[in-house]
């Protein structure tokens, strides 16, 4: 039997966000930047890698450390007299030498790709935070560990991004077809007009067989903002975020749009032009466009970034949501993605069970950040400290950020005090966490390990606001609430709902005080 496996689906400690899966041999490998729990800016350690097999998506093991910062050679012996972003200040560029107190490897690593190449080797393509050069590292295995190969160059030798007229390279993306081609995406492009940093755009080029010379110049190729009357892309235009994979013989240009939430693809049958707006795949706060049930953010909305893959005859759409009320500290998700005979996707919902063989089981006890839905009186907003403060719920750790020497990890927070546990922080009055979804049998008790100061109650429903807005047809059950501790406690209630699949949520109603979660759990 296979074991459970829910959103987000590596560690509750761990921040991979970026994520590209890619199916080589009889495993699945997750590619991402590297975020720091805590952080001042995005990307600040090292890459690491996850896989799992094929035939079941639950055993994610962690591969180590597979590349590090400091490899690059753009990221060794810096001037004493550069100028570079400070990484623990966010917005704060720092000159004076004295302050470059960790000088090799100050430039982050953005979100990479990788390719198996023609020699049977393994690629990894990277940008360094905001140089304009794409980089790239070399394995003779997929997980590590990657030694520096060179920069991505013209056919002269000079460095693509170095030549006058040359983009700035961002988010590159790495295909091979059939036909041995080897094209490279890469570019980002204004999310709003008047708004840019430097020469930008969506462009594909391709490669010698080297990985590293360019045999043919950047072309453009998607539009944006600036150009995207009459194309279909309005309001979806290309930000970021370059992913291609190739399924029955069409292309499909996976990318974030203007929108920066959503994950959006492009169809053709040519890898690189004449590319047709499919929709959106996913949003991590779960907007669905032109549907009025769903049309507000049920999550803290944050950039979002990553790719599709076939594992053992299934499709997935692997993204990133935000916590910790920064864009500094996401995290890793995906759900199953389906086609429709003319080869379209349609948007998929943000789910608790994400890579799951189908809902969670409702017995036993579940972390409460796998919760896809918290929000304030209903509203969810971005994922930022002003836009938040202690107004809002969120999902955040005590203790510091840690990059593990081993797994698996603790799944509650009695387990291992020496692993930080993710939990609900700030949930408060008219505060509404969500899960999709449990099967739920025979469920007479519901549990909660919480540790706080307050007194009200918890009711549980099968609709977001039905607690809110007094719908008793979903209200199935109610948590009486009074705790005084900083030790987490289990409160327990009685509901009663019909067996069958349903998303649960839990309201703070007439509740005086806030409460911190960690456990949600099920009883007969």
């Amino acid at each position: 039997m296979k074991s459970k496996v829910y959103n987000p689906y590596m560690p509750s400690y761990e921040y991979v966000p970026d994520g590209e899966p890619h199916a080589f041999g009889d495993r699945i490998y997750v590619y991402g930047s590297h975020d720091r729990f805590n952080g001042g800016e995005f990307c600040l350690n090292d890459y690491v890698c996850y896989s799992a097999p094929q035939d079941d998506m639950s055993q994610w093991r962690y591969e180590g450390v597979i590349y590090r910062k400091e490899q690059d050679v753009r990221n060794q012996d810096i001037p004493a007299d550069a100028t570079y972003f400070e990484p623990s200040i966010p917005g704060t560029v720092v000159t004076d030498p004295a302050e470059q107190l960790n000088a090799p490897g100050v430039h982050a690593m953005w979100a990479p790709d990788v390719v198996q190449g023609l020699d049977g080797r393994y690629y990894l393509y990277y940008c360094l935070d905001f140089l304009p050069e794409i980089g790239v590292a070399v394995c003779d295995t997929p997980a590590g560990a990657y030694k520096f190969l060179g920069l991505v160059r013209h056919a002269d030798g000079t460095p693509l991004g170095a030549k006058e007229g040359d983009l700035i390279q961002f988010d590159p993306g790495i295909f091979i077809d059939e036909d041995r081609t080897i094209y490279l995406y890469s570019g980002n492009a204004p999310a709003q007009l008047g708004y840019g940093s430097g020469p930008q755009g969506s462009t594909v080029m391709t490669l010698e067989e080297d990985m590293l010379t360019l045999k043919t110049e950047p072309k453009a190729l998607m539009p944006d903002i600036r150009n995207s009357e009459g194309t279909g892309y309005e309001g979806h235009e290309f930000f970021e975020a370059s992913s291609i994979r190739k399924r029955n013989g069409r292309y499909y240009f996976v990318y974030s749009s203007v929108k920066g939430h959503e994950l959006c693809y492009a169809t053709s049958d040519k890898p690189d032009e004449g590319y047709t707006f499919g929709g959106v795949l996913v949003d991590n706060g779960d907007i669905f466009e032109g549907d009025p049930e769903r049309a507000e953010g049920v999550m803290a909305l944050g950039n979002n970034h990553g790719g599709i893959e076939c594992a053992n005859g299934q499709w997935y759409v692997f993204y990133h949501r935000q916590t910790n009320r920064t864009s500094f500290s996401r995290q890793a998700c995906a759900e199953k993605i389906f086609f429709a005979a003319d080869g379209s996707i349609s948007q998929v919902e943000i789910t608790s069970c994400g890579l799951n063989d189908g809902p969670l089981l409702a017995e036993g006890m579940y972390p409460a950040n796998i919760c896809c839905h918290l929000t304030q009186g209903g509203k969810a907003t971005f994922s930022h400290p002003m836009a938040m403060g202690d107004r809002f719920p969120y999902l955040t750790q005590d203790a510091k950020d840690v990059v593990p020497d081993c797994v698996p990890y603790p799944k509650s927070a009695k387990e291992d005090e020496n692993f930080p546990v993710q939990y609900v922080k700030n949930f408060k009055d008219k505060s509404v966490i969500g899960f999709k979804y449990f099967d739920c049998k025979n469920v007479g008790t519901v549990i909660l390990n919480v540790r706080g100061k307050a007194n009200g109650k918890i009711v549980v429903s099968t609709k977001p606001k039905a607690a809110l807005e007094n719908d008793t047809s979903a209200i199935v059950g109610e948590i009486d609430l009074s705790v005084d501790t900083d030790a987490w406690t289990e409160v327990k209630g009685s509901v009663d709902m019909e067996n069958g699949v349903h998303a649960l949520f839990f309201t703070g109603v007439d509740l005086d005080g806030a409460i911190d979660l960690v456990q949600v759990g099920f009883a007969l």
